[in-house]
């Protein structure tokens, strides 16, 4: 046991910031009214406008306002850095064809995928079942010959990745409906 340890529990996650403690509904009741008084000006003297209230503190209340992010989202391609990587405001998940894979659903988020969907599950049943048969296969004599079992394994690596890439693109449907 290390003699410096004094037997309290150590966080491993940072304690929140000192300020939080001024959020209070007290608090944020007074911010309210200081703005329902004075909206134009932000700057005015709290004491003054709030002479007839207990407890103001002695800390400007326009402290407790949440900072303004709306100057971000006007951009049309708004992003900010952060520890070197560049993270987009409003986030465009690629489709599989600009990622640089064999898209075999349509583009179009307006026609319906569930066709196409269906058709490369079965394909995919069936790749799986030839996979099988050809496994069953002496492998080929000559090194140059490429073995049908690859194939079959090339193309369900495709079929997957366009199944996957269809439910990553119908994800933000289930989220709005």
């Amino acid at each position: 046991m290390d003699p410096d340890d004094t037997g309290e529990l150590r966080n491993p996650f940072p304690s929140p910031p000192s300020h939080y403690t001024k959020y209070t509904t007290h608090n944020l009741n007074l911010l309210a009214l200081v703005k329902e008084r004075e909206p134009q000006n932000p700057d005015a003297n709290q004491y003054e406008l709030l002479k007839d209230q207990h407890d103001v503190p002695d800390w400007p209340l326009v402290q407790l306002e949440p900072p303004r992010v709306d100057w971000i989202l006007e951009e049309e391609d708004a992003y900010y850095d952060v520890f070197g990587d560049r993270w987009f405001v409003k986030e465009k998940i690629p489709s599989l064809g600009e990622l640089g894979g064999h898209q075999l659903y349509p583009s179009d988020p307006a026609i319906d995928r569930r066709p196409t969907l269906l058709s490369i599950l079965r394909s995919l049943l069936i790749s799986y079942s030839s996979l099988t048969g050809a496994l069953l296969l002496p492998p080929p004599i000559t090194a140059e010959v490429v073995p049908e079992w690859q194939q079959h394994v090339e193309w369900i690596n495709i079929l997957s990745q366009n199944l996957m890439a269809a439910a990553n693109d119908l994800r933000p449907v289930q989220v709005i409906s």
